[in-house]
């Protein structure tokens, strides 16, 4: 059936998230963090927990969800699907009882459900949320020698059987790494910024220069152009 919301009034995934963003406290969100085969379109991260949120806006459909839905119930603690009105009534059939659902609108965000803790996170899952080498520290740090030569597969088919790893300590450290990760970022961020910055001063106050003494600058030369033509012999007279 043919949506029939008017396109002033549709609200697609920006719309959404700028609903969600200022219910997420404490901690840290991170746009986009591939889960396992998919992506969660945000995941809230705080010392205690990791909430991943899937946003369905008036342009998306439902046919994705039975796919996504795993992968996200083993890696994260709690998960709510936030979507708008159009997809409520369809979307709560395809739902365990444990997953929170929220329905986006002009007036926000509106709870249909609660999200519930969720019983079925996986030790392998929640390493997938890392890099190889950031997984090795911990089982190193374990006193879990050899774990520096295993490869991806094999240190999460490891952690898949490993009682000896208490989940909680592994769920721990991924969510140290990710905010420390998210954080890294971040500065990473402000200072190409900031570099961005001090090159355009460099630029206006050249233009400037340029501007005040009449000085316009040359042509640019086309170096194949003359390094061509330099290197022509010339034509010797008959």
């Amino acid at each position: 059936m043919p949506d029939q919301t008017p396109p002033a009034a549709r609200l697609n995934d920006p719309d959404i998230r700028r609903l969600l963003y200022p219910q997420l406290i404490g901690g840290v969100w991170i746009d986009e963090l591939p889960t396992g085969g998919t992506r969660a379109d945000v995941v809230h991260i705080t010392a205690d927990f990791m909430h991943g949120y899937e946003l369905k806006g008036d342009g998306d459909t439902l046919l994705r969800v039975a796919r996504q839905l795993p992968y996200y119930g083993r890696a994260f603690d709690f998960v709510t699907f936030v979507v708008t009105e159009k997809h409520v009534a369809a979307l709560l059939p395809l739902l365990p009882a444990w997953v929170g659902v929220q329905q986006s609108g002009p007036a926000g965000l509106l709870p249909v459900r609660p999200a519930c803790y969720n019983a079925t996170v996986e030790r392998s899952a929640v390493a997938a949320l890392l890099r190889l080498d950031e997984i090795q520290q911990f089982m190193l740090a374990r006193g879990l020698a050899g774990a520096s030569t295993l490869r991806r597969r094999e240190v999460l088919n490891y952690l898949r059987y490993a009682d000896g790893v208490p989940l909680a300590s592994l769920a721990h450290y991924v969510r140290q790494r990710l905010t420390a990760r998210l954080e890294e970022r971040l500065l990473a961020r402000a200072e190409r910024k900031t570099e961005r910055d001090r090159l355009a001063g460099l630029r206006a106050k050249i233009k400037a220069r340029r501007a005040k003494t009449g000085k316009k600058p040359g042509p640019k030369k086309d170096k194949k152009a003359a390094k061509k033509t330099s290197s022509k012999p010339s034509r010797q007279p008959d």
